[in-house]
């Protein structure tokens, strides 16, 4: 493979002035991610300058470097190095001769991603390129596109936000040729009025849609018909998917087994069996979502049925780990990266289908709810009492609408933080059981998730 990037094209692309002539392999942002010929980006923030940390960058490996004022060391003089790294993704997007797809959803949208990268990788290796981690921010975007090699034939991006307008910049930069809005739940209430408000701002991703682009949408969702009329001006073609037989792509059939749950789907061009591997009726509409958008983007359906067959959880986002234990392993199911009130009974009620002595259900506050923030909590009650649910640990104080509507109901502890929470789920995990953590990513359930794992 050529150079990612060579200094006169970073120069070319940014408005800058190379300092040397020098090659890149890769694009990094933060200090410690960076690695042998990387171009590091020193980035100004409200919090740290990135220019504190070039030499660091140039001790672990850099090719060179991307500032706003004069280093040592080879490096890209720009204005503004938050400008130039936009402009640096954006020249990426244009010499790219792939097809680009943009994910975004209120639930599930980093997983569907990576089966996405799973289905295009599995067709043609080492030429699908995704966004790595959860990076689908303002910065985190550009740099994924920055990232992509000019080899690539398919390309996934993830697309996040928290306030309208947010994904509409994000789109323009983009320029998918598929756009997805995998699902749309209440996260970050506390910035929208209403579900339907949270729904626009998803819809904006139709608005970058390449000439000739599809948008795909869940046919299931009470927002379905805002969505499509967000993408009617945008997208010479609308798809929907979902498990009624109205949609363009939908599920015939669903039989679970020990092994997953077997689907045979109904595609516009084709019918196609195969194995969803992650357990819960949620990944079966995933599932659903990455068939119609690699049929969208022209990909290869069979390598996509097999690549959901081989899929496995991500940490954070469904993972299975064991619990070593004295007398015997205990479950662990890590669902910790973050939560909203869709996502937190979907993987509940996957706790529930677990054949175990007892079912634990370790579940952190939900944040940025607004003002049905308590009510959603409560909420919870049935689907934790549906599941089976033996003891429920409740953490932090987000939960305490939780811990009322339980009394009575399902035994629970109530503790402030994840210190508290990682002292009684010690206390109280016995060889046999199914625990199922989840919860917001400020909650800190991670490090409770990591050690018990490492016990």
């Amino acid at each position: 493979m050529s150079a990612l990037w060579t200094s006169a094209e970073i120069a070319a692309a940014t408005g800058g002035t190379a300092s040397a002539a020098f090659d890149v392999s890769g694009v990094a942002f933060d200090s410690r991610e960076v690695g042998p010929g990387d171009l590091f980006v020193a980035l100004k923030g409200e919090q740290t300058d990135g220019h504190r940390f070039v030499a660091q960058a140039f001790d672990q490996g850099a090719g060179g470097t991307m500032v706003s004022e004069p280093v040592d060391g080879p490096h890209v003089l720009v204005a503004d190095t938050t400008a130039a790294l936009d402009a640096l993704g954006a020249a990426s997007r244009a010499r790219a001769d792939a097809t680009i797809v943009g994910v975004t959803g209120s639930v599930g949208k980093t997983s569907v991603k990576e089966a996405l990268f799973a289905a295009f990788d599995r067709a043609v290796p080492g030429r699908a390129h995704r966004s790595l981690k959860s990076y689908n921010n303002h910065v985190g975007v550009p740099l994924s596109l920055a990232r992509m090699p000019r080899e690539t034939r398919f390309g996934v991006f993830e697309m996040g936000m928290n306030h309208a307008g947010e994904l509409a910049a994000l789109t323009k930069l983009v320029r998918p040729h598929v756009a997805l809005v995998n699902s749309v739940a209440l996260a970050h209430g506390a910035f929208f009025a209403d579900e339907g408000e949270i729904a626009d701002a998803k819809g904006e991703i139709f608005q970058g849609l390449a000439p000739g682009g599809t948008a795909v949408i869940p046919y299931d969702s009470p927002h379905r018909d805002r969505l499509i009329a967000a993408a009617r001006p945008y997208a010479a073609e609308i798809v929907t998917f979902g498990r009624q037989p109205q949609a363009d792509v939908y599920a015939r059939e669903g039989i679970t087994a020990a092994q997953g749950t077997l689907v045979t789907a109904r595609l516009r061009t084709c019918e196609l069996t195969f194995t969803v591997a992650l357990p819960g009726e949620h990944w079966v509409s995933n599932a659903l979502a990455v068939l119609a958008v690699v049929e969208a983007a022209g990909g290869d359906i069979a390598a996509a049925g097999l690549a959901l067959a081989d899929m496995t959880g991500l940490p954070g986002r469904g993972r299975r780990l064991t619990i070593r234990l004295p007398d015997g392993d205990a479950l662990l199911i890590d669902e910790a990266y973050n939560a909203n009130p869709a996502s937190m009974r979907a993987t509940l009620k996957v706790l529930g289908t677990e054949r175990a002595k007892r079912r634990l259900a370790i579940l952190g506050g939900m944040r940025e709810l607004g003002p049905s923030e308590e009510a959603e909590h409560a909420a919870l009650a049935s689907p934790v009492v549906e599941a089976g649910v033996d003891f429920a640990l409740l953490v932090g104080k987000e939960m305490a609408p939780l811990a009322d509507a339980l009394e009575g109901r399902v035994p629970f502890a109530h503790v402030p933080d994840a210190t508290a929470a990682l002292a009684e789920a010690r206390a109280r995990i016995a060889p046999g059981d199914a625990i199922l953590i989840k919860g917001s990513n400020g909650i800190g359930l991670q490090r409770l998730v990591d050690a018990l794992a490492e016990a």
